[in-house]
């Protein structure tokens, strides 16, 4: 392993969104998301209370800066600064985040934020279906312009959606809050369209009125041909091009890919209005972010056409064979990351930033000793490896390296069981327990990492 430092002023930070942090569900004058009506269940959390970092946060972010974090990407809860999404902002809202700001900025901490991860204002999603409705669209672009008249004096790197490309994939109705909408080949392409005008709007009025940056940002799954057959390859690279390059093309002033907008016209949809493809080209990413987690394979055998493809992706992976798993099923693969890297750069010379990566495992902790999370340093090591080598050795531009929830957060799906955290928050899924953090062995590698500014990634 290389023992060289990262170029000066590198970002090492950490990632969350609002609903798996905050809780305060009913507090501080937020409205209800889409989140709030969810069901808890046997292995699900309800919302309410998260890691309760509405209350807690100065206590995080003083673990973040005894860490040496300098970057904190976090997500403005729309529905707390907005509770309806479409009428007068919360100003008890806005003065949450403006101090949640401060307290980053005195710490050294450079704040990032993402206006949208998943959870929809409730009043949006029932009155129009989410990002099905060109009124949604039309709400998101004055929401993002609020924030940033009243963030952009402060806040240099932001992000409109988290993962925008899952907007192109099954499961994209739910995230978009179109909690009714039957995922049909036309309702996803538009849901991607829909979502990509809403960011480009919010993208360009970023670089009229500040001196911001922006990026728009993928899920960056790696996908290899499950075998050397041709019509395996073939389909992998259908999924590259329209759930990665797609997007890519359109945040670098490219506009769509071709044939996602013959696949638009052949079947007579007609969600893309007069002047549409203008908004989507007439903007740019300033850097190309990212999260990474695994790869996986793709067998073709059983897809019909490109429709059945994008509407049923997920039932034509296959693990693959050399790698291994986690315990929830996700193949550790640091070379998949250092490819999708040197790729991004190679296709569009934009800095690139890995904004999410971490390891879910299931931990419990016995109330005294330090949980010995040696498969989390390794993990973190060999991505963080992969990573210096497309730097050194493929001439990338990386600007830093932010890992998912590095203060024990619930999961996507609510499962405080998955975690990723270098730091213990002492609660389950059902008991709250005292939400106390705990330091892991984790912690003290990763502080040592970030002093030696990567060069030192020894156990």
């Amino acid at each position: 392993m290389t023992k060289t430092a990262l170029k000066k002023g590198f970002l090492w930070g950490n990632s969350v969104s609002s609903m798996q942090t905050e809780g305060a569900y009913n507090e501080g004058g937020r409205g209800p998301s889409v989140y709030d009506i969810r069901e808890a269940g046997e292995y699900v959390s309800d919302w309410k209370v998260a890691t309760d970092d509405y209350h807690r946060y100065p206590e995080d972010f003083d673990l973040m800066q005894d860490l040496g974090m300098n970057c904190y990407r976090f997500q403005i809860s729309w529905s707390r600064v907005q509770p309806d999404g479409e009428g007068d902002f919360n100003e008890e809202g806005i003065q949450f985040y403006s101090d949640f700001i401060d307290a980053l900025i005195a710490r050294g901490i450079e704040p990032m934020i993402c206006l949208y991860h998943f959870d929809m204002p409730l009043n949006l999603a029932k009155k129009y279906q989410g990002f099905m409705s060109r009124e949604v669209v039309d709400n998101f672009v004055r929401y993002g312009k609020k924030m940033v008249d009243v963030f952009g004096d402060r806040v240099k790197y932001w992000l409109t959606f988290n993962e925008q490309n899952l907007y192109s994939m099954p499961g994209c109705a739910k995230i978009a809050g179109a909690l009714e909408t039957p995922e049909t080949l036309e309702n996803i392409l538009k849901i991607t369209h829909h979502v990509m005008l809403a960011h480009a709007q919010v993208a360009k009025y970023l670089h009229e009125t500040t001196d911001d940056q922006i990026g728009g940002m993928l899920a960056y799954t790696e996908l290899y041909p499950a075998t050397s057959k041709p019509k395996d390859n073939f389909y992998t690279e259908q999924i590259n091009q329209f759930y990665n390059y797609n997007l890519l093309d359109a945040f670098n002033g490219k506009g769509y890919i071709p044939a996602y907008l013959n696949l638009v016209a052949q079947n007579d949809f007609d969600f893309i209005q007069p002047g549409d493809l203008t908004i989507v080209q007439d903007q740019y990413s300033d850097f190309l972010p990212f999260s990474y987690y695994r790869s996986t394979t793709l067998s073709a055998d059983e897809i019909s056409d490109l429709s059945d493809l994008l509407q049923h992706s997920s039932n034509f992976y296959q693990d693959n064979p050399n790698l291994k798993t986690t315990e929830w099923n996700w193949q550790i693969d640091p070379l998949g990351f250092r490819n999708i890297i040197v790729k991004m750069w190679n296709h569009y010379r934009k800095p690139i930033f890995p904004i999410e990566n971490g390891i879910g495992v299931i931990e419990e902790w016995d109330g005294q000793n330090e949980i010995q999370d040696d498969y989390r340093i390794a993990y973190h090591r060999d991505h963080l490896q992969a990573m210096k080598d497309a730097i050194e050795i493929d001439g990338v531009d990386v600007v830093g390296y932010l890992g998912w929830g590095l203060i024990d957060i619930l999961s996507s799906q609510g499962d405080m069981r998955k975690r990723y955290g270098v730091v213990y928050v002492n609660r389950t899924n059902h008991d709250l327990r005292d939400l106390k953090r705990f330091p892991k062995k984790s912690y003290h590698w990763l502080k040592r990492v970030i002093q030696s500014n990567g060069a030192d990634l020894s156990e």
